[in-house]
């Protein structure tokens, strides 16, 4: 077997109805693995579910609608995913809020909820995933980044700052769990859109992607998706506490 495939590993997508979320969920269970797909939307922003689950097998995806900002639907989804799988391999963490608002124009309300979105919801993930990954014999945690955690671009300090504490975060679960058998490292995307997105951008955006990116174009959600699979998979087993860039030489 592929050490970069996820077979018969269970995998938790949090933020699973988001850009990069929702690509996942089908990448990953096409590479082997079961998915318990986590967000706070209703089953009715999903319209793909029951296709998936025809395709691949209810058994290997189940949703569950939950908040990761809050501990106790955290909890309840940790115990659900153990009560459908019995385990837990590794997680995928994507959720953010980023207000898009300067400093001067922000609320401490705003301010406080973004970090609890983009940055608290990775540690009451991981408080919780973990005793279950623990006892499932180890496994791998991808938080997903962004280049704005070091990069400063125009309203972008709260979700920046929550990105670049994300990193440091990640760092600091590698090293309290490898005793345990886990790893932990974090992807920092660059520009990416869906292709639906990209025909409705202005051409200046493709423009200035040309001149900013050494590829010359933004990325897609597969490919930022496709180093978290290898993160997540066996054939990382070597690798914990580490940033990947996913940008096209994005600012290079």
């Amino acid at each position: 077997m592929c050490a970069l495939q996820l077979q018969n590993k269970v995998i938790l997508i949090t933020g699973a109805l988001g850009l990069a979320g929702k690509a996942a969920i089908e990448q990953f269970l096409s590479k082997g693995a079961a998915i318990a797909a986590m967000d706070i939307k209703e089953t009715d922003d999903f319209a793909e579910l029951s296709d998936l689950q025809q395709k691949y097998g209810a058994e290997r995806l189940i949703y569950i609608k939950a908040d990761c900002t809050q501990e106790e639907q955290i909890k309840s989804a940790i115990i659900q995913i153990d009560s459908s799988f019995g385990r837990l391999n590794g997680y995928y963490h994507n959720v953010y809020v980023n207000p898009s608002l300067a400093i001067a124009d922000m609320s401490l309300s705003e301010w406080e909820h973004s970090l609890r979105g983009t940055l608290t919801s990775g540690f009451l993930i991981c408080k919780h995933a973990a005793p279950l990954m623990m006892a499932s014999g180890g496994g791998a945690i991808v938080n997903n980044s962004s280049i704005l955690g070091s990069r400063v671009r125009p309203n972008t300090a709260v979700y920046g700052t929550g990105k670049a504490g994300l990193e440091q975060l990640t760092r600091a679960i590698a090293y309290e769990y490898a005793a345990y058998g886990i790893r932990a490292n974090t992807i920092v995307p660059g520009d990416f859109k869906s292709e639906q997105q990209l025909l409705s951008l202005p051409r200046e955006h493709m423009e200035g992607m040309k001149v900013e990116s050494l590829i010359g174009r933004s990325g897609t959600p597969e490919e930022i998706n496709e180093v978290a699979a290898f993160l997540l998979s066996d054939a990382s087993s070597y690798v914990t506490g580490s940033s990947y860039p996913v940008n096209g030489g994005l600012w290079v």
